[in-house]
């Protein structure tokens, strides 16, 4: 039987063979990672714009990442008649990462709010997004009285219950329509601390605020079924002095609630150290004298403010739910002594932030808004028209206030500010569809925003009202 056997020298020969192979493929291997490495390390820039991107050091840390969008909760109240109205603003100032809720008042018949959902359903991206409603059970919202005001803490504490995202809250009426893109106003609100209000108050109590305050009101729309008007009653009470009221009102409100006219006629009259007694001019100087001279030094009595104070405001999350949710008795005091007093709506947030020790360093006194005359006033005010668009869009505000029913200026704000089309939702950059179609049918990142002039608007706007002297100077100031 035969046996076979390998030789002592063949082994070490295949052996020896066997290591030269493996050392050559590791060597090989460690070259190609090394120059992989190196080529990735150091990237050749080929193309000028390329350095526009790759312009830091290489070992310096790349630039923090923009802040993530906040949230803003829009309620959005009308009257009889008013859904087209609301349904329009709704589409001008839509983002997926907002909540809305609609309130259309008891003086609109049941059939209107059926009507308002049918057409909001009707909108695949209100569909998909699931963050619109309507109020099924309606207050009256009398705006001269108090069931505005109960209204619209009504409507902030169905926000807070079914809206745990946002950070802001605005209320807008029918009346009401944006000046920039909710891109814009998301992207400027992005930098911003989210404890800041901004309002338009004073403390200032003439005999115009005086005439508002004293006065006994009573609302009936709080415990009527019926739509009554408010009515006085035979007494006048004291101004409260366990807190200090602050009012809405502001000098724009005393501008343009008179006639402008009279106004540049008094400017030519009056000046700081002579004044002819001409019975308006003197009024004006008697009652507000500072403001008055304020105004004798300006060129056009709308530089001076953007808004009469109306009782619109951007208030944080924060105070909303110190308002409806928190421990401190201070909102309902405010709100009891408030509730017997004509347009309550227009004196309880600006009260209840500067009485706050808590809040009253978080107050910028600007509404962010535009406004044209005094919307709590029985007098027929000045409504906004394609004459005052070269204003609006110079003032800087991000909303303005008071449009009549589809006036022309909204076409053209339409057009040449919100780049928005009859019956669709302002674009923005969730939204990725044809322009030459519905662009926002085809929906992106909710997150990108896409900020455009009017950002740069409101920006100039925002540093002026946060620099140092305005912001400290204007904030619950005592006059």
């Amino acid at each position: 039987m035969m046996q076979s056997s390998t030789s002592p020298t063949t082994k070490k020969k295949k052996n020896l063979t066997c290591l030269l192979l493996f050392t050559a493929s590791l060597f090989t291997l460690l070259f190609f990672i090394s120059t992989t490495h190196t080529s990735q390390q150091h990237p050749l820039p080929t193309h000028p714009k390329r350095l526009l991107l790759h312009n830091h050091h290489p070992n310096s840390p790349s630039p923090p990442p923009p802040p993530p969008p906040p949230s803003v909760a829009y309620f959005i109240s009308g009257a009889d008649g008013d859904a087209h109205r609301l349904l329009r603003l709704l589409h001008s100032i839509y983002h997926p990462n907002n909540h809305y809720l609609l309130h259309l008042d008891r003086t609109a018949h049941h059939s209107q709010r059926i009507n308002l959902v049918i057409s909001i359903q009707a909108i695949p991206a209100f569909r998909f997004f699931d963050n619109v409603n309507v109020v099924g059970n309606p207050d009256f919202a009398n705006p001269r009285g108090s069931s505005a005001l109960s209204s619209v803490l009504r409507g902030a504490a169905i926000l807070i219950r079914y809206g745990r995202s946002w950070d802001w809250f605005v209320h807008l009426s029918a009346q009401h329509y944006p000046l920039v893109t909710q891109d814009d106003l998301l992207h400027l609100l992005s930098f911003q601390p989210k404890e800041l209000n901004f309002v338009n108050h004073s403390s200032y109590i003439g005999w115009r605020e005086s005439r508002r305050l004293k006065p006994i009101v009573v609302d009936p729309g709080l415990y009527l079924s019926e739509n009554s008007d408010v009515f006085y009653g035979t007494q006048k009470r004291l101004l409260p002095s366990a807190f200090r009221l602050f009012t809405g009102f502001s000098f724009a409100d005393l501008v343009s609630s008179l006639d402008i006219k009279t106004m540049q006629s008094c400017k030519k009259k009056v000046s700081a150290d002579q004044l002819e007694y001409q019975s308006t001019c003197h009024h004006l100087l008697k009652e507000k004298p500072k403001i008055f001279l304020k105004y004798l030094r300006t060129k056009n009595p709308f530089e001076i403010d953007i808004g009469p104070g109306s009782a619109s405001a951007i208030l944080s999350r924060k105070f909303i739910e110190f308002c409806i949710l928190g421990s401190d008795n201070l909102p309902r005091t405010v709100l009891m002594y408030l509730s017997n007093t004509l347009s309550a709506r227009a004196n309880y947030f600006q009260t209840v932030l500067c009485n706050s020790r808590e809040f009253k360093r978080t107050v910028v006194n600007h509404n962010l808004q535009y406004s044209s005359g005094d919307e709590f006033t029985n007098s027929e005010q000045r409504r906004i028209g394609t004459k005052d668009f070269n204003q609006l869009i110079q003032s800087g505000a991000a909303f303005a206030s008071e449009f009549t029913l589809d006036d022309p200026v909204l076409d053209q704000i339409d057009r040449e500010v919100l780049n928005r089309k009859p019956g669709r939702i302002a674009p923005g950059g969730w939204c990725l569809g044809n322009d030459d179609e519905d662009p926002c049918k085809v929906w992106g990142d909710s997150d990108i925003l896409r900020p455009g002039p009017g950002a740069r608007r409101l920006e100039k706007l925002m540093v002026k009202l946060l620099s140092n002297d305005t912001l400290l100077n204007q904030r619950c100031q005592y006059e």
